[in-house]
């Protein structure tokens, strides 16, 4: 066998492809390996990959160089390793933290390419890794097992001759979908088919036989196999077509980028700045030695000199603290079952502007709940529901020997039928109208055979491709009509009175986007009746049903209520006028040209004056705390966005239901537009509506943002929410990237399918959550949760602290490197300009470390507003989108204030110190030290007692290390009752000020979290 079949690969000219079946040595070009690779680097780019990524930061590139400068005699100003350790330990942290990321991913990926097989060949079947199957390979996939490639479907070892999938791996949806095999290979035994001759004629993806006669088979979506799919029923053999990074899923998926958050780009300009402050220091510094002598040396020693300026322990300190975030947001119990994958950007959940979720799997649980029947006159909620049981039980106990008699139109339509027989014609046309089928599986007790005989209740689940459908088939059990089996062409219904009701299905029309509706025609085995019964929605259904006064308001009102809302309607036919219908739909099957058009209008010529039988409503339940989440993010200033394949119809549902649209709101559906002008039109008719939900369909959007881009999300962004249904994963992407660009701000992308990792890998923060069964998006995500619930949390608490600890970590930091240097200028120009250091060897390393390191870095465990105040009042979460946690304003007071404590802190030593250099050290050093530990208090908020420890054991390990430091400090002097008032006088002159100011400040000037925790 080969197949010709075309696809458009990296956007270019759909190519065909022959596929010669079970010989792929036969293939005419080669394809890509089957394995899948979700690593950022390779064993040889990892290191250069990492390094490089490092390097390109303007910070990082600074202490490179200027370690390396130490390597030429006329600039080294002290011991090398002053220089290269602290730039080793920071990159080792770095190198460390993106292998084990590497790796785990590594496990991962092998863990499915491993995954082994049984290929099918003229010798029988052999096993073969995921990684090893090539295009052309017959490959046997058994109950449970994942597609390992895009394959066509020849085979199925089910009776009914046909196979159901899972899907949630691709698209989060826990819903079956329905593939049918090739006919011509389905006929054959297993072991035929591997040696199956054929050729393939050109164009259209066909099958072709080299038999005699020549048998042609054409291909459609329903007898595919996607990768990543599972296999629900029966064991399947389908030749695969495509492999690798030619895979629909992996085309589907943008590549993995590494994020850098926002955060990190603020503080990597805040380097620059001080980086130009730096260069101008030691530009002043050699102006006022008048360029004398080798000036440009000079400069070079001041810039080393002053190199603290910019301090290398910010890079370390915020890294780490990024790993403590990870660990306390792992640890909350609060939100079980949360991992965090990317530790590079948890500041970035602070400060969301913008919501984009998924609807199925995500909001919802993909589970309906049957919630309405509605006949027109009466209507049957929840706690009605066994009304309608003894309305049918009563039916089929009234006349045992012929209960289908009462159907149908035997009796006169004159007679006003009674409410018993309106209902059961009701629940009938639900229990046939559908495409379910009840498989019986083995329950220890009972095995399959057994069971699918005696149609055994307690083996029996339903497999269908859509829930909506499973859940009103377990209704009309729930009532007293039970489905108990169906292949092909028959469906077997069991009354109350266990008889069993046989009828022949002569056609069905599936459901389509386009129609939406479906239609099956049965006939009646006891009586010969033939009826075509249709179900769809409203919009569609209300011209196809005779004249009623209750249809169009009585389905807003369900719809209002959140519920998906179906029309059931029936027409019974005569079997000359059945006959007739039946000949005119083979021949538009037959036809070449406008196929579809001329079956369309076939079957349209039935859809007339049908008789309304009821309207169901079906609920798909909402994942626990959805509606309070939606509304603590509204209440927090983050628009949501819904991104849905979806249906427009039920993702307008899902939304009212979820209230991410509230009940005030208006909401604009976006008409369907298919060119430049009816955009035009749809959009003016758009902006003249105030605060008013949009809801627009992916081509719509399309048309739009290929013609009016800037005009469309310019209204958009103005939206309270927003809702884009049967939008595809690389749309959800777009949308992303069009937001970042738009309007500046941040966006996060939630989401539990294969299908929305485009969009969670675009955004700048993303969000998977852990489906029933499908990984995907949480593997792919930065961060992953288990119910959307926990999402509220993780912004309003995690992520305002995460941001906020970071900002003063990040500033105190600065002010700790600001306050050393400017004590070396102050130094400096009292001694003539000398390019001498002032604290050498480990006094410049100990004071970024032990003495200091403990404290400053203890402000990761800082809090302003208790987590239970951030969740009650989500507004606080508003200031922190104003960025000022650490903003140019923050940044030059903490800037003055180091200059101030810097020059006091000199100064104060230079009035009081005695008539040796040394001392200077000594009084300069101490005051410089307890002023920190004093400024760590100061800025503290909420004390821990590891803060207590941190402070404690700084001053501690400070006065223990004097006894080493015989080199530069006099250990004798520091004993002295002068000593201690000098450095008390100086540090309380350098702390005092700022300890009013923040009094006064508080007093006169709260900020808006205080009066909540007061």
């Amino acid at each position: 066998v080969c197949c010709e079949w075309l696809r458009c690969c990296g956007g270019g000219e759909p190519r065909p492809r022959t596929v010669w079946l079970g010989h792929p040595e036969k293939r005419d070009q080669r394809y890509p390996r089957n394995v899948i690779n979700n690593q950022k680097y390779n064993f040889f780019t990892f290191l250069p990959g990492v390094l490089f990524n490092q390097f390109k930061y303007f910070f990082n590139l600074y202490f490179l160089l200027l370690a390396c400068s130490q390597f030429v005699p006329e600039m080294r100003l002290g011991a090398l390793y002053t220089y290269w350790v602290p730039l080793g330990f920071v990159l080792a942290v770095t190198v460390i933290r993106e292998a084990v990321e590497e790796i785990r991913c590594y496990v991962r990926d092998k863990e499915v390419n491993s995954q082994v097989y049984s290929r099918l060949t003229a010798r029988g079947t052999v096993k073969v890794k995921s990684s090893n199957i090539q295009v052309g390979d017959l490959i046997i996939v058994e109950k449970n097992q994942r597609v390992p490639a895009d394959m066509i479907f020849l085979r199925t070892s089910e009776k009914n001759g046909s196979c159901f999938l899972r899907t949630d791996q691709l698209d989060g949806e826990t819903d079956w979908k329905l593939r049918l095999p090739v006919a011509c290979t389905q006929r054959l035994p297993t072991a035929a088919v591997s040696s199956f001759p054929c050729r393939s004629p050109c164009g259209q993806p066909v099958l072709g036989e080299d038999s005699d006669p020549p048998i042609s088979e054409s291909l459609s979506i329903e007898n595919t196999l996607w990768a990543g799919t599972v296999v629900a029923s029966g064991t399947v053999v389908g030749v695969v077509l495509y492999t690798g990074r030619e895979l629909r899923s992996v085309m589907n998926t943008s590549n993995p980028r590494s994020k850098i958050g926002l955060f990190d780009l603020e503080v990597n300009c805040l380097t620059k700045i001080l980086f130009g402050a730096l260069v101008v220091v030691s530009l002043v510094m050699v102006a006022l030695q008048h360029f004398a002598g080798r000036w440009y040396l000079q400069i070079i020693r001041f810039l080393l000199l002053f190199s603290n300026i910019i301090p290398i322990s910010l890079r370390v300190n915020l890294d780490m603290g990024k790993i403590v975030y990870s660990w306390v947001i792992r640890r909350d119990s609060k939100v079980p079952g949360t991992v965090v994958r990317s530790s590079t950007i948890p500041e970035q959940l602070g400060r969301i502007s913008y919501l984009l979720t998924d609807k199925t799997g995500t909001l919802t649980q993909n589970e309906m709940v049957f919630k309405r029947l509605h006949l027109g006159t009466v209507a049957y909620g929840l706690d009605s529901m066994d009304e309608v049981q003894s309305h049918i039980f009563s039916i089929y106990t009234q006349q045992p020997q012929d209960p289908p008699a009462q159907k149908g139109p035997t009796l006169t339509t004159k007679v006003r039928r009674t409410m018993s027989s309106r209902v059961h014609e009701a629940v009938k046309a639900i229990a046939l109208c559908h495409n379910v089928t009840p498989v019986y599986e083995s329950n220890g007790v009972t095995d399959q055979a057994e069971a699918e005989k005696q149609y055994e209740d307690s083996c029996r689940v339903y497999q269908a491709s859509s829930p909506d459908e499973v859940a009103l088939v377990q209704w009309t059990e729930s009532v007293g009509l039970t489905l108990v089996g169906r292949d092909q062409s028959s469906m077997q219904l069991r009354t109350p009175g266990d008889q069993i009701l046989n009828f022949t299905i002569l056609q069905i029309f599936p459901f389509t986007y386009e129609s939406k509706r479906m239609g099956i025609i049965v006939r009646d085995e006891s009586t010969g009746e033939i009826t075509f019964y249709m179900k769809g929605a409203d919009v569609v259904m209300a011209g196809i049903v005779q004249y009623n006064d209750w249809l169009e308001e009585e389905c807003g009102n369900m719809a209002r209520e959140g519920l998906r809302v179906l029309v059931v309607a029936k027409k019974s036919l005569a079997e000359e006028q059945y006959q007739d219908f039946e000949a005119r739909y083979v021949q538009a099957k037959l036809s070449v040209h406008d196929r579809s058009l001329k079956v369309a209008t076939v079957i349209e010529s039935l859809e007339m004056e049908m008789e309304l039988l009821c309207l169901t409503g079906v609920e798909d339940q909402l994942q626990a705390d959805v509606r309070p989440t939606l509304e603590t993010l509204r209440n927090a200033g983050i628009k949501v966005w819904m991104l849905t394949g979806d249906k427009l119809e039920t993702a307008t549902c899902t939304a009212k239901n979820a209230h991410l649209v509230t009940r005030n709101q208006d909401i604009h559906v976006f008409r369907l537009v298919t060119n430049r002008g009816e955009a035009h039109l749809e959009l003016n008719a758009f902006r003249r509506k105030h605060d008013c939900a949009l809801v627009i369909s992916g081509d719509s959007l399309e048309v739009c943002l290929k013609y009016y881009e800037y005009e469309f999300m310019e209204l958009a962004c103005q939206c309270p929410a927003v809702v884009c249904c049967r939008c595809a994963p690389t749309q959800k992407a777009q949308i992303v990237r069009l937001l970042q660009e738009r309007t500046g701000k941040l966006t996060c992308a939630v989401g539990d399918g294969g299908n929305d990792v485009s969009m969670i890998q675009e955004s700048d923060c993303g969000v998977g959550v852990e489906g029933k069964e499908g990984k995907q998006a949480s593997l792919a995500a930065d961060f992953s949760i288990t119910q959307f619930k926990h999402l509220g949390r993780l912004l309003m608490v995690h992520g305002r602290n995460s941001y906020k600890r970071s900002a003063a970590l990040s500033q105190f930091v600065i002010h700790r490197s600001l306050c050393i240097s400017t004590m070396q200028a102050v130094f400096s120009s009292v001694f003539y300009f000398a390019s001498v250091p002032l604290y050498q060897g480990f006094l410049i390393i100990g004071y970024s470390t032990i003495y200091t390191m403990f404290p400053v870095f203890s402000l990761v465990l800082d809090k302003d507003v208790k987590s239970e105040v951030a969740m009650l009042y989500p507004e606080l979460y508003k200031d922190l989108l104003k960025g000022r946690p650490l903003s140019y304003k923050t940044f030059l007071i903490w800037v003055l204030i180091s200059i101030y404590q810097g020059s006091t802190i000199m100064y104060g030593a230079l009035l009081l110190f005695e008539s040796e250099f040394v001392h200077i050290v000594a009084i300069s050093f101490t005051s410089l030290i307890l002023t920190e530990l004093l400024m760590v208090a100061l800025t503290i908020q909420t004390w821990h007692w590891l803060m207590t420890v941190a402070e404690l054991l700084s001053l501690a390990c400070y006065i223990a290390s004097l006894v080493f430091l015989h080199e530069f400090i006099d250990v004798y002097f520091i004993a002295t009752l002068s000593f201690l008032w000098k450095v008390s006088v100086i540090t309380l002159v350098s702390c005092l000020p700022l300890y009013v100011l923040k009094y006064l400040r508080r007093r006169f000037s709260p900020p808006s979290y205080s009066k909540l925790t007061s």
